[in-house]
């Protein structure tokens, strides 16, 4: 691929990383032309006018931001200083080792919009990971793909070492949280088209880490933001509104079938229970998940089924929490109905949207 290659790099206090990092770009990229963009968040320890020393001999672009902080913030901000049509994101820290930006490079030659190194395709690693930092990686990754159900194609969808083509951005109102900018591209990006290279992300040997629980509670943030902007929020409001039009239908039915019918009071339950998930199941269906609606008549039958399993099992849900919090805490059973109400209710949803509506 001929086209100039831009990298943006944000920088806070990674004065030890910075030469190793700017040579091993130049000989990875050494068949192509290429520029880097430094965004430093005010480093004390010097980072920002040891990377523009290297000026002279590489080609370097620093950008020093004195009111602002985060990764994410600094990479849309380096989108207004670079010059190509072919973008990389990557961390100061060698952690992305540089020698992988060709892959990708290569990935976006034969057609891809978005080229991630990705820790989680085949041939991927952690170098020296414990099991809770895994723990924490694939946690993130889970409730990415959880709660923003357009991620479940990419495997790594919240790598910080990624390439993509300017026009995926071009028009997006990028309003990132924290560290995980990539989320925020693959959210509100226009691109049809994402490839994954595998890379071993490697074990930092200078600085210090950059990982905390603020990041966390910022990503948790940043997911709260991504589910209100893409409609996904909305999307829960109208389940619950559903759920309680079911109970209604419930409650409503198993009294004219006890009452005025003359059934007995457990069959009338049975028979109100399953009436409930099914207009549960055609509301949601045309309301709730108009636009994960699969034509035909198999397909309208499957998720019936599927929607089904998913709310007898909430059932269950529902008496076990309710059981928990009243015997073994000794919380008042009404108040434990509500726990188990709130339950059941996450536990619908978060698997009606994993498999009934995928």
């Amino acid at each position: 691929m001929s086209a100039a290659i831009s990298i943006i790099i944000p920088t806070y206090n990674e004065r030890d990383n910075v030469i190793a990092l700017v040579e091993q770009i130049d000989r990875a990229l050494s068949d192509y032309k290429y520029e880097i963009v430094f965004i430093d968040d005010n480093s004390s320890d010097g980072t920002a006018e040891l990377a523009a020393a290297l000026s002279p001999k590489y080609p370097v672009q620093v950008i020093v931001r004195k009111d602002k902080r985060g990764l994410a913030s600094a990479v849309v901000d380096g989108l207004g200083y670079v010059k190509s049509e072919v973008i990389g994101v990557m961390d100061a820290d060698l952690q992305h080792p540089p020698e992988v930006i060709p892959e990708l490079v290569k990935e976006l030659g034969s057609g891809a919009d978005v080229a991630i190194a990705s820790r989680y395709v085949e041939g991927g690693g952690c170098e020296g990971w414990g099991l809770m930092r895994r723990i924490i990686s694939k946690g993130a990754i889970f409730l990415a793909h959880l709660l923003l159900p357009s991620t479940r194609k990419v495997k790594d969808p919240v790598s910080g070492f990624f390439m993509f083509k300017r026009q995926v951005v071009a028009n997006a109102d990028l309003k990132p949280t924290g560290y995980k900018i990539l989320l925020e591209i693959l959210m509100e990006g226009e691109f049809q088209s994402v490839a994954e290279a595998p890379y071993i992300f490697r074990t930092r040997s200078m600085g210090e880490s950059k990982l905390n629980a603020r990041q966390q509670i910022d990503y948790l943030k940043h997911i709260y933001s991504l589910m209100r902007r893409k409609g996904e929020l909305l999307r829960f409001a109208k389940f619950c509104l559903v759920g309680l039009i079911g109970i209604l239908v419930n409650i409503g039915l198993l009294w004219l079938l006890t009452e005025f019918a003359g059934l007995f009071y457990l069959l009338s339950a049975a028979i109100s229970i399953e009436s409930s998930i099914i207009s549960n199941f055609v509301l949601n269906d045309y309301l709730t998940f108009p636009d994960r609606r699969l034509p035909g008549a198999k397909s309208f039958f499957s998720r019936l089924l599927k929607f089904n399993l998913i709310c007898i099992a909430g059932l269950g849900v529902n008496m076990g929490v309710l059981w928990l919090l009243t015997e073994v805490f000794g919380i008042y059973y009404l108040v434990s109905e509500l726990g188990g109400i709130v339950a059941a209710t996450l536990w619908n949803y978060l698997f009606n949207t994993w498999w009934t509506w995928k």
